[in-house]
């Protein structure tokens, strides 16, 4: 349904409860006039009679009667999500906002000391690369990857990255030079700097032949490079803990500084709660530890 016809939605729906067009207007805080208007406009967009109208009032049709059931329905469920959002904010709740991949290999393992810190808060990740709306029921803050400038958006800087190549110890055994690289397969992602970068750097011929996988998640890449099926070139602060356990090693040439880095962000238009201000915090200090 085109979202222009919900105040119309809303406004039938309470005409339809009441069966009076001047009760829902005084429920809506609207006059009995715009609620009018608001039927006749669902009833134009739906080509069907909603209501017959009568001397002493309106009585649903048939089909009135039948998206009267359905929008209540829809509208209660509605209001019901939106009062666990309110009373999850209410009791201490925090939702955050994040890249999936820097979700999995950087801030899920750390989340435990966090929550040793602040044991009252609840916390809700949402792993989403789409740019989500930070608005009233939205999540309280965000980790986003790229210049720091979001319309609507204030940031702060939380870390930066670089690039560098890795491989499975088996395929990085065939390699010698940042020649060598560019004969293997290469693994790459849909971030804005990636092998064209690190070759020019490496002042080695970006191999135009050759196998090259898309993966679009960065830790799915790395996950992949690791069972040998390419060359990824990873943003370290990701690849920290396969670098650790050995599942990947770093293969010859430059580490290479990347241009974006990781922000906090948070609406512009309402500040952060105690809650968000303290994970806020944490994160600062996570992004400055040796092991980060």
């Amino acid at each position: 349904m085109r979202s222009a016809l919900l105040p119309a939605l809303a406004a039938f729906a309470s005409a339809a409860r009441h069966q009076n067009f001047a009760h829902a207007a005084e429920e809506l805080h609207l006059t009995a006039s715009a609620v009018s208007h608001h039927v006749r406009k669902l009833e134009t967009a739906l080509g069907v009679s909603l209501f017959q109208r009568h001397a002493r009032g309106v009585v649903l049709t048939p089909e009135g009667r039948l998206l009267a059931d359905a929008a209540g329905s829809a509208l209660a469920e509605i209001e019901s999500v939106l009062d666990g959002l309110r009373q999850h904010r209410r009791d201490n709740g925090l939702r955050i906002t994040i890249l999936p991949s820097l979700a999995a290999t950087w801030l899920t393992p750390r989340l435990k000391r966090f929550i040793d810190l602040h044991p009252t808060v609840r916390l809700s990740i949402d792993t989403d690369r789409s740019l989500v709306r930070f608005d009233e029921g939205g999540p309280d803050i965000g980790i986003r990857y790229g210049l720091g400038q979001w319309p609507g958006l204030a940031s702060r800087f939380l870390m930066d990255d670089t690039l560098q190549p890795l491989a499975s110890p088996e395929l990085a055994a065939q390699v010698t030079s940042a020649e060598d690289v560019a004969t293997l397969p290469l693994l790459t992602d849909i971030a804005p700097e990636g092998w064209r970068e690190w070759f020019r750097a490496a002042a080695v011929r970006y191999p135009r032949t050759g196998t090259m996988h898309t993966i679009s998640d960065s830790a799915d890449g790395l996950n992949a490079a690791a069972s040998g099926l390419g060359a990824v070139l990873a943003r370290t602060r990701l690849a920290t803990a396969h670098l650790a356990d050995g599942r990947l090693v770093r293969l010859p040439g430059p580490e290479l500084p990347t241009r974006y880095a990781y922000y906090i962000v948070h609406s512009a238009h309402r500040p952060p709660s105690a809650a968000a201000l303290s994970f806020i915090a944490w994160l600062e200090r996570e992004a400055l530890e040796p092991r980060g």
